[in-house]
């Protein structure tokens, strides 16, 4: 039998100016060439390449499209509230695995898990909650929140600490 390989948990690593600046560009444009970020950084092409190498190697920062929901037939978005029996880090695993499930918060107060739906319609949000979010073992209680509209969402915190 082949040994099982328990996976550390990671250190955080602290950003400095230049790492915070980086992401804050690419967080404005994440096709910026490394000549146009190395140009706002003031370090060469190939510095500001291993700095970004290495923050996406590190798992400190992703690259991807971000696509507003309302513009790709996903118009029913919904924050549920969720109380659970028992350890909510098992609950959380088995959301996580809901594919109509975007986000998923271990939180304190009155909940003890967040999870973000994103749905084509109310039907489809019906669906989710009551064949999947409910189903899930440790699951006592769900509040949801419908989304009326989204007066903010930003992915650009690193702006505000650059």
């Amino acid at each position: 039998m082949g040994e099982e390989t328990v996976e550390e948990p990671r250190t955080p690593r602290a950003l400095d100016a230049t790492d915070r600046t980086l992401i804050a560009l690419l967080q404005d444009d994440g096709r910026a060439s490394f000549t146009r970020l190395a140009k706002s950084v003031g370090l060469s092409e190939g510095a500001v390449r291993q700095r970004v190498q290495r923050l996406l190697r590190d798992e400190m920062m992703r690259i991807v499209a971000v696509t507003a929901p309302e513009h790709v037939d996903l118009t029913r978005r919904a924050m549920v509230g969720i109380t659970v029996e028992g350890d909510p880090r098992e609950a959380a695993e088995h959301l996580a695995k809901i594919p109509d499930v975007h986000q998923v918060v271990l939180c304190s107060g009155r909940f003890d898990l967040l999870a973000e739906l994103l749905c084509r319609d109310d039907e489809h949000l019906l669906a989710v909650l009551g064949d999947e979010v409910r189903a899930v073992p440790g699951i006592v209680s769900t509040e949801m929140f419908v989304y009326l509209k989204l007066a903010k969402q930003d992915y650009a915190w690193g702006k505000l600490t650059a």
